[in-house]
């Protein structure tokens, strides 16, 4: 089959013919429809994560938000067969630990993150096989294509388990999302599907007049400062703050911009400008009582709920998909992401 092989971290991504997948016995293979092109895939890319003992190993195929059908599964697989559309968490559980047991798939001991690891081969490419099926493959509705469907392996169940997991946003809420890529966008979607209010933040014109037709507020951080324009906005803070974009300056905005009680949620990764760490203003955290949370990626059993707004139309993540991709062309849009020249999500069609 064919595949974006990453041979040297920053250059173009080889795409060439690897050998097809095979599943495991518990495990299945998908024909890959569509794959997200995502921001975390840039960072893999760059070679980022180093710091954290995550760098992603050469000769690896990244990619990890596919949605397709299943064309093969394992002799101990007994819930899904060839031909179901599905969608497939990057963050993998073995399904079988108390985390898994839990609830807590995506922070699995014995998980494995797709795309990311010489265990788990990503899908830019034709095919993907995905470990213990039964618990991490997820059907997708009737009616949601696979392009609309490929950011949700990652940034759009990502947001939806930020906000709507981690932080339990509620109506009434005002929520503040800083950057406006695929999963800052994704959040202004699920935000306003729970009845919140949103004010989006970024430095550029197209994501803020995606986020204005998404019903958020817009604010241009080259005009204004954020933290004072969120304040006015909000009359006194927000109540959950959503960094997804990882920079210091943008997780520093994210805490300060919050009211009494407030909740930040990070979701953005580093760069290699930051390493893994940013300077927070704790002194003032403790005097409002301020949470930090982290978020990654939505436990498999969670999917569910979130699966359940695609279907009644509550969610619409094939609103946000802007371009689709060959696999020729997807070494340049990576590079795209450089300058943050993408906007919404771009999508792999193999």
């Amino acid at each position: 089959m064919r595949a974006a092989v990453l041979r040297s971290y920053g250059d173009p991504l080889d795409v060439t013919t690897v050998a097809d997948p095979t599943p495991d016995p518990d495990g299945a293979v998908v024909a890959v429809e569509a794959c997200g092109i995502c921001r975390s895939d840039w960072h893999a890319w760059k070679g980022h994560g180093e710091w954290a003992d995550d760098r992603v190993p050469l000769d690896s195929v990244l990619g990890h938000e596919p949605a397709g059908r299943v064309i093969a599964v394992g002799d101990e697989v007994e819930t899904f067969a060839a031909g179901d559309h599905v969608v497939v968490p990057f963050d993998l559980g073995c399904g079988a630990c108390g985390r898994c047991a839990t609830g807590h798939g995506n922070v699995c001991p014995d998980g494995h993150a797709l795309g990311f690891e010489s265990s788990a081969p990503g899908a830019f490419a034709e095919r993907v096989a995905v470990p213990h099926a039964e618990f991490n493959l997820q059907r997708l509705p009737d009616g949601v294509s696979s392009v609309a469907a490929a950011s949700m392996g990652c940034r759009f169940a990502t947001a939806f388990h930020a906000l709507s997991n981690r932080a339990a946003v509620e109506a009434g809420e005002w929520v503040a999302v800083h950057g406006c890529g695929g999963v800052g966008l994704s959040a202004i979607q699920v935000a306003r599907s729970r009845g919140a209010e949103v004010v989006a933040v970024d430095v550029a014109e197209e994501p803020l007049s995606m986020a204005d037709e998404l019903g958020a507020h817009p604010v241009d951080a080259t005009e204004s400062d954020p933290v004072a324009a969120i304040e006015a906005l909000t009359d006194g803070g927000a109540d959950i703050s959503l960094d997804a974009l990882g920079r210091a300056e943008t997780a520093w905005n994210s805490v300060r911009c919050l009211r009494e009680l407030g909740r930040h949620v990070q979701v953005g990764l580093t760069t290699d400008a930051e390493r893994g760490e940013v300077p927070l203003p704790t002194d003032w955290m403790t005097r409002w009582e301020v949470d930090w949370l982290g978020a990654r990626g939505c436990p498999p059993s969670r999917y569910g709920e979130m699966l359940d707004a695609v279907a009644d139309g509550s969610l619409d993540p094939g609103a946000l998909v802007t371009r689709a991709v060959s696999l020729a062309e997807l070494p340049g849009r990576l590079a795209a992401m450089d300058d943050y020249g993408t906007v919404g999500v771009e999508v792999l069609r193999p």
